[in-house]
């Protein structure tokens, strides 16, 4: 049976954070909290263990996880360009439940599915995920569920479906309210052309940052609600 640590422990959280280190070195999975729901993650450069994550969520490369990172400033690393819209999106809801699609930095060496060019990426709160990511990198995470079953929020929920799957969980409690992030799209900020002058950022997700929330700080440029696709 893998282990579960009870990171609310300061002498669990230490070994755990220590095991959960190792396993991502090794290519393995852990489970671990973040501020929405708990995620399985992997490490983000490492194609076998993305591809790991997805069969253990019964996933298919058509759906390829987000990533997650532990600082602002490793936005610019992975995005091509970052807009000055996304940089107000950044300032007021990182760290938090605000996922961010934009065309990936080309010269990045790593395989997260049928991406399309893109990377979604968020910095989320908390202090287990924020240590983590400070110490391994950037780590491409799912929430930690089957695919078809609710998102688990707690490291039980999430062990009840992964199972051995995944090397190490780590546990501090239930999630605060057990909402998704919201995911929105701003690639046409970066890819508009001379024929596109209405680069807007779509909703593809709605969850913890509400829409009024998002328009305060992009105004027109939020796409209007009757346009969004899969919101």
């Amino acid at each position: 049976m893998s282990p579960i640590f009870d990171c609310r422990d300061e002498s669990q959280l230490l070994a755990g954070m220590r095991h959960a280190r190792q396993a991502i070195g090794r290519g393995d999975l852990i489970v671990m909290p973040t501020d929405t729901v708990y995620g399985v993650a992997a490490d983000a450069f490492s194609p076998a263990a993305v591809q790991r994550l997805l069969d253990a969520k019964g996933r298919g490369r058509d759906q390829p996880p987000p990533v997650l990172i532990g600082t602002k400033e490793t936005l610019s690393a992975l995005a091509e360009s970052v807009p000055e819209p996304v940089e107000r999106l950044v300032e007021v809801f990182w760290p938090g439940g605000l996922t961010i699609v934009l065309p990936a930095q080309p010269s990045l060496v790593w395989d997260l599915g049928e991406t399309l060019g893109t990377v979604a990426v968020r910095m989320p709160e908390g202090r287990v995920a924020l240590e983590l990511l400070a110490e391994t990198g950037p780590l491409a995470v799912s929430s930690a569920n089957l695919t078809g079953r609710a998102a688990a929020i707690s490291a039980l929920d999430a062990e009840k479906m992964l199972g051995e799957s995944v090397a190490v969980y780590l546990d501090d409690g239930l999630s605060r309210d057990g909402i998704a992030s919201t995911i929105v799209d701003a690639t046409s900020l970066v890819r508009r052309d001379a024929e596109d002058a209405t680069a807007v950022v779509r909703i593809l997700r709605d969850g913890a940052v509400s829409r009024e929330q998002l328009r305060e700080v992009l105004g027109d440029l939020l796409e209007p609600e009757e346009l969004d696709g899969d919101s």
